[in-house]
């Protein structure tokens, strides 16, 4: 086992000046980085920049984070994968310092929302089609739920939902929300829209917040919620919203503006993202890893965008994903991850020259990513842990991540 002073571990206690991300390089000595965030260092506007927020995302890690090892460890040119893409972030941030990047994930609906802040838009062709699929929709939805009965005739003509997903999207939606929604996807589905993924996106981000639930539970809500409750968010009554339109509305204009800021940062190099399970796939040349795996019985990736399976129709994987929380955390459950993940790992590792890096973020309270180690075959040539202690909400509780550098031998 290796000694603290082998694996060089760097934990701070946040004293000092944080870290600036772009003032960070090559040169720049680890123990220099101060990691530890508090809100006022790094407020969520600025952690949720630009694309990074066209849809909200439990679990993922922040692009100031990512920047920081990609501008110590990679250069413009080089190219790095993500094996585990999440919501892109690593494609996102690699692409604004030129440095190519690959994704995968076995999430149908992370690999369609990647895709879709990653795409290179003709902004002007992109705010035209979200304004006219707006436009289409504000036309011909009813004003009010009263008048929901002049329109219960209403078929979309381009859908054909299976009744298992109607099951669903009758459950949590109230009549007039769905409507709205499904009127929505059809124009999105009939209509001749070059970016229609990024239409996609901004429906299912507009569908999770007119879920029937609680305004405090958008993550995992796990029933229904049809009547007034207390609302902890507001500290008062609250009653769960009975439409759509408001937020395809919010977020149509919201993902104009985000797409805008993004394009101006955005460089040639290229990204490339593929639905796949990184432990079979055969990945070109590379040469570093950079990536977030899941947490051992954490989240459940596919049940925390239900919502987008159900009204897209998107392939469902989850039998596939590595450490789901339906899988719990028991000693069991560790081993099999610690399998999984070192198998993507030496997967992956086939693509990459010798002294090719992986910079891998988890929180391992479990400590298992030094048997991660050994079973990859790599050399730990530094471990840097830092604070993580600027939440806000009611999941505002501490807690503390490791970002893992290996070495290919």
């Amino acid at each position: 086992m290796l000694t603290n002073e082998e694996k060089k571990v760097f934990a701070y206690t946040g004293e000092g000046v944080p870290t600036v991300p772009h003032e960070v390089s090559a040169s720049t000595p680890l123990e220099a980085f101060n990691l530890n965030w508090r809100e006022t260092d790094l407020p969520e506007r600025i952690r949720t920049k630009h694309v990074h927020r066209l849809h909200p995302y439990l679990g993922k890690y922040i692009p100031q984070l990512v920047e920081i090892f990609l501008r110590k460890y990679f250069q413009p040119g080089q190219t790095v994968v993500d094996p585990f893409s999440g919501s892109g972030t690593t494609l996102v941030q690699s692409n604004e310092l030129g440095i190519n990047s690959i994704g995968y994930d076995i999430s149908a609906f992370n690999a369609l929302l990647c895709q879709a802040k990653t795409d290179k838009y003709d902004v002007e062709k992109a705010k035209s089609e979200i304004l006219d699929a707006l436009a289409k929709v504000q036309e011909a939805v009813p004003e009010s739920e009263s008048q929901l009965s002049l329109w219960n005739d209403f078929t979309p003509t381009g859908l054909n939902l299976p009744q298992k997903d109607m099951e669903y999207l009758t459950a949590w939606y109230a009549p007039q929300a769905l409507q709205q929604l499904l009127t929505y996807l059809n124009f999105v589905v009939t209509g001749d829209y070059q970016y229609a993924n990024l239409l996609k996106v901004i429906l299912c981000r507009s569908a999770r917040s007119a879920r029937l639930t609680t305004h405090f539970d958008l993550d995992f809500p796990k029933q229904p919620q049809t009547e007034p409750y207390w609302c902890y968010k507001h500290a008062r009554t609250c009653s769960p919203t009975t439409t759509a339109l408001k937020f395809l509305e919010r977020y149509s204009l919201d993902t104009i503006k985000r797409i805008q800021e993004y394009a101006v940062l955005r460089t040639d190099a290229t990204i490339t993202m593929y639905h796949a399970d990184s432990r079979t796939v055969e990945a070109p040349p590379i040469h570093g890893v950079v990536t977030s795996p899941p947490y051992v019985g954490l989240i459940d990736y596919h049940a925390q965008h239900a919502y987008a399976y159900h009204l897209l129709g998107l392939e469902d994987r989850r039998a596939k994903e590595i450490g789901p929380a339906c899988g719990g955390s028991s000693q069991r459950a560790q081993r099999q991850y610690q399998e999984d993940i070192a198998e993507v790992f030496r997967n992956v590792s086939k693509s990459m020259p010798s002294g090719g890096r992986f910079i891998v973020v988890a929180g391992d309270k479990a400590n298992l990513y030094e048997g991660i180690a050994e079973r990859v075959g790599v050399e730990v040539e530094a471990i840097v842990q830092r604070h993580v202690n600027r939440r806000t909400g009611r999941r505002s509780g501490e807690f503390y991540e490791s970002v893992f550098i290996w070495r290919k031998p």
